[in-house]
């Protein structure tokens, strides 16, 4: 089964409910997400964060218009170095929408994460993270918050995660004797 690569994009960081979130657009086909979605997906984010602790607040989040509706993930992060995830979607029964309209969002009843696609950006904001605000000295948000996925194709398993390349440890194999038969 093949399905077309959808199209990431940064669609703004916003301060919203005192926390910067932010938030990325995919399609299938690279068209804009319809304003009056995007208008109820900003209303509900807010309750949908991490309740507040001593990690600093801050979120990312992914609308996703797929072929079977309207996706909303609302990470934040929580507890220094854990993501806290809840989620609705919108034009899909099966997952607890009201009806077939994409615009009804409603919170995704079975527990899940992200389809392959949104998680392209989750890899992305977790390197960032590492990268600017658990690796240095001191935490640097402004560098986290402008530390975006490019614009292109959503999720592909060859995107480099952005941290720094690793030495390869030798693995030593044992001898395995061989037994006759």
């Amino acid at each position: 089964m093949s399905y077309p690569t959808p199209i990431a994009w940064h669609a703004g960081t916003d301060i919203l409910d005192g926390r910067p979130v932010k938030r990325y657009h995919i399609a299938r086909d690279a068209t804009p997400i319809p304003p009056e979605w995007e208008k109820t997906a900003l209303d509900l984010m807010p309750g949908m964060f991490a309740p507040a602790d001593e990690t600093p607040p801050a979120a990312f989040t992914v609308l996703f218009r797929s072929g079977a509706g309207l996706h909303l993930n609302v990470y934040s992060w929580y507890w220094d170095n854990v993501i806290h995830g809840k989620f609705a979607t919108g034009g899909v029964p099966f997952l607890g929408s009201p009806d077939e309209d994409p615009g009804h969002l409603a919170p995704v009843i079975p527990p899940v994460l992200g389809c392959v696609y949104e998680l392209g950006v989750l890899v992305h904001e977790r390197s960032a993270w590492i990268r600017h605000m658990l690796m240095n000295e001191k935490p640097d948000m402004d560098a986290y918050l402008a530390d975006v996925l490019p614009t292109g194709p959503a999720g592909l398993p060859d995107v480099p995660s952005g941290l720094p390349q690793l030495v390869p440890v030798p693995v030593s194999v044992p001898h395995q004797a061989t037994v006759a038969r």
